[in-house]
């Protein structure tokens, strides 16, 4: 796949930067909380922006109550993926689901619920050694798109996507790729690798964050 989509095709290739930008989740989580709704990403945007969001985008929608995510659905990508809960590992990293399970999308448990205030964060693969996996084509996400999870409280909080970057391991901005961007806004943050594949460190140069904001509420 060519670099303008944000990653590089091939195989083994999520297990270093997905592990090392998840462990800055975790080491960053210690010092601040990922539910603080009264943090915003002002200033300066870091990261190389593959789509600017377009004027005319929905307004917020109030947020809504905590209930935990049970299904992730992206119209656009053709994916329909159950959701697990996944907790921090002994190194302070959040586990993402097995590698023996690529269509499964984990959700940092202890931080928000998806539709309720604050900014809840989804990681996935992008492939496994042998085949894509569930957020393969992440990267072509557009504003405006929507973004669907499904909840235990049986509603679907419809999430509108309002941008999508590529965050480089240098100086990775863990504030503009986990802490919500407007105070009080229900978020969602969609990650996985991205960049150019380093066939010399077997990893990944960057992360792919896709940002989408509640805008409408199903069932």
């Amino acid at each position: 796949m060519s670099d303008d989509q944000g990653r590089a095709t091939g195989t083994g290739r999520l297990v270093p930067v997905l592990a090392w930008a998840l462990l800055l989740l975790g080491l960053w989580l210690w010092g601040r909380g990922v539910t603080d709704t009264g943090t915003d990403a002002d200033g300066p945007a870091a990261g190389d922006v593959l789509a600017v969001g377009p004027a005319g985008l929905p307004r917020p929608a109030h947020p809504l109550g905590d209930a935990v995510p049970q299904r992730v659905d992206i119209p656009a990508l053709g994916v329909q993926a159950p959701v697990t809960a996944r907790g921090l590992d002994a190194q302070g990293a959040i586990d993402p689901p097995p590698y023996d399970q690529p269509g499964v999308v984990g959700w940092y448990g202890a931080g928000t619920r998806p539709g309720a205030a604050g900014a809840a964060l989804l990681v996935g693969h992008v492939d496994t050694e042998t085949r894509p996996a569930v957020f393969y084509k992440l990267s072509t996400l557009k504003p405006g798109q929507t973004v669907r999870v499904v909840r235990a409280d049986a509603k679907v909080a419809e999430f509108t996507v309002d941008d999508v970057r590529v965050l480089p391991r240098d100086d990775f901005d863990a504030r503009l790729a986990y802490g919500p961007r407007t105070p009080g806004r229900a978020e969602l943050r969609l990650i996985t690798c991205g960049g150019t594949f380093d066939r010399a460190s077997r990893s990944y140069t960057a992360n792919v964050v896709v940002s989408a904001y509640l805008t409408g509420t199903a069932g």
